[in-house]
C-alpha cells in the first residue's frame, strides 16, 4: 500500500511515493561531535530502538573530509565581523560520501534558527520518510552558497540561539523515532501525546490512590471506560485552555468539545468559590 507526500525542495513540490508504514528508518547526520550526539542516543525510547534495530544512526563529521593538516572546517566572514563561519568544501564532501553510502533519495534538512518551526505535525510528516538527513551547523553560521546548493529545507526547534545544531537534530531524531511503528511498547502511546490533536494532554496518576498532596479521581478509579474517556477530553481541553489558549484557537470545536470546555471552567469557579 503506498501514499502521496509532497516534499518541497528549493521552493518547488514534488511528489514521492512512499509505503504508509516503515518498520526501518535511517538517520544520517553531519556533526562536529559525533561521539557525543551518539552517547545522547543510547539512552531511553531511541537507544533501545537502535539496539532492536528499529532505526539506524549514522554520524558523518565534516573533520574528517578536509584536506589540511589541522583538519579546519571554518574560516573568518568575508566582510568583517565576530565568529567563524563553516566552510563550504567539508560540508559538500561529507554529503557526497553519505549519498554515496546509501543511494536512498532524502532531503537535506538544516538545523537553523531561519527554518519552519518543529512541530509534532511536521515529526509525524518526517516519521513517513525511510531517511532523515540532519546537519548541524556550528559557529556564525555555514557558508550560504552550501545552502542555496544543498539545503532542501530548514528547520528550527524553538526562537532562541544555541551553539549548534545538535541539540535540534537530537530533538527532531527523537520525536519522529518515537513515532514509528513498533517502537513504543504501546502504539496508543504516541496518539495520547500532547500536540497529536492539536490539544495538550491530560493530567495522569499512578499509586498511592490517596496522597497528603491529593487523591486519584473516583473517574479514573471507577472502570466506566466511556466516563474515563469524557474526563480526559474534558481535562485535554481545559489544561490546553488554561495553559495554552493559542493552540485552542487554532481549533473548530465541536458542540461536544465545547460542552465539555464549559463544564472544566465551570469546575474551576466552584472549586475557587469551596475554598
Amino acid at each position: 500500500m503506498e501514499t502521496h507526500v509532497f516534499i518541497a525542495i528549493n521552493g518547488d513540490k514534488f511528489a514521492i511515493f512512499i509505503p504508509t508504514v516503515f518498520y526501518f528508518m535511517r538517520f544520517d547526520i553531519i556533526t562536529l561531535f559525533p561521539e557525543e550526539f551518539l552517547r545522547a542516543l543510547s539512552f531511553g525510547v531511541v537507544g533501545r530502538a537502535i539496539a532492536r534495530g528499529d532505526i539506524q544512526v549514522q554520524c558523518y563529521n565534516p573533520r574528517d573530509f578536509t584536506n589540511d593538516a589541522y583538519k579546519r572546517v571554518d574560516e573568518r566572514v568575508y566582510g568583517g565581523g565576530p565568529g567563524m563561519v563553516m566552510l563550504l568544501e567539508p560540508l559538500k564532501s561529507a554529503v557526497a560520501a553519505l549519498r554515496a553510502a546509501d543511494p536512498t533519495l532524502a532531503p537535506l534538512t538544516l538545523l537553523s534558527p531561519q527554518g519552519q518551526t518543529f512541530n509534532q505535525a511536521q515529526a509525524r510528516i518526517m516519521s513517513l520518510r525511510p531517511r532523515i538527513i540532519l546537519l548541524c551547523g556550528r559557529y556564525e553560521g555555514i557558508d550560504q552558497r552550501f545552502i542555496d546548493s544543498y539545503v532542501d529545507e530548514e528547520l528550527s526547534i524553538g526562537d532562541y540561539v544555541l551553539s549548534g545544531g545538535e541539540l535540534g537534530a537530537l530533538v527532531v531524531v527523537d520525536a519522529v523515532t518515537r513515532l514509528l511503528p513498533g517502537v513504543l511498547n504501546k502504539a496508543a502511546s504516541a496518539e495520547q501525546d500532547s500536540f497529536e490533536n492539536g490539544l495538550l494532554d491530560c493530567p495522569h496518576y499512578t499509586r498511592p490512590e490517596k496522597a497528603l498532596e491529593g487523591d486519584v479521581p473516583d473517574v479514573l478509579k471507577g472502570g466506566n471506560h466511556a466516563e474515563i474517556a469524557r474526563w480526559r477530553r474534558m481535562q485535554s481541553l481545559g489544561q490546553t485552555w488554561l495553559k495554552r489558549p493559542d493552540l485552542l484557537a487554532k481549533l473548530t470545536l465541536s458542540k461536544v468539545d465545547l460542552k465539555l470546555l464549559a463544564e472544566f471552567k465551570s469546575s474551576l469557579k466552584t472549586s475557587q468559590f469551596s475554598e
